[in-house]
């Protein structure tokens, strides 16, 4: 199992479906920003939620919220997009769901979380605000702005 734990954007409101037997199947888009030889790109992420466990929490999730995602990662798939460019999607299966301790409005609680670690090796919220908000560092999230890192041209699925 490949565990993998993203801090982005959402760049959609989360998406809601059911299988034909019934299951349900919440779908995620998330904006991530990766600094590469100084220069920004942004790695889409989809992440799928299988069933109701985040029921409380995803109601609260609107397109441009900062959020993190812990879950497996899944196997890449290779698409062509409108330009007929290869591209890759990125996909999850969330195992955990929190509010980012970066970039959220100014007033809103920076450990408001919708769901316990699912085991005692996980670290506690405060610790993971700690090493998101170093990880944050001088970068234009964590300063309080509610400003959206991309645009809707930007979302490749």
């Amino acid at each position: 199992m490949n565990q993998i734990t993203i801090a982005g954007h959402l760049g959609a409101d989360p998406e809601v479906r059911f299988t034909s037997s019934g299951k349900k199947v919440t779908t995620l888009r998330v904006a991530a920003r990766a600094r590469r030889s100084g220069k920004e790109e942004t790695i889409w992420w989809k992440v799928t939620i299988w069933g109701e466990q985040f029921d409380k929490i995803i109601p609260y999730f609107k397109k441009g919220s900062p959020i993190v995602v812990m879950g497996e990662l899944d196997k890449p798939e290779i698409f062509t997009d409108r330009e007929g460019r290869p591209q890759v999607s990125m996909n999850i299966t969330a195992q955990h769901i929190t509010f980012s301790p970066f970039g959220r409005p100014e007033g809103q609680s920076a450990h408001a979380e919708g769901v316990a670690p699912s085991s005692p090796s996980q670290a506690s919220p405060s610790s993971t605000a700690d090493v998101f908000q170093s990880m944050a560092g001088a970068s234009s999230y964590g300063q309080g702005k509610a400003e959206m890192p991309f645009s809707d041209d930007e979302i490749p699925f």
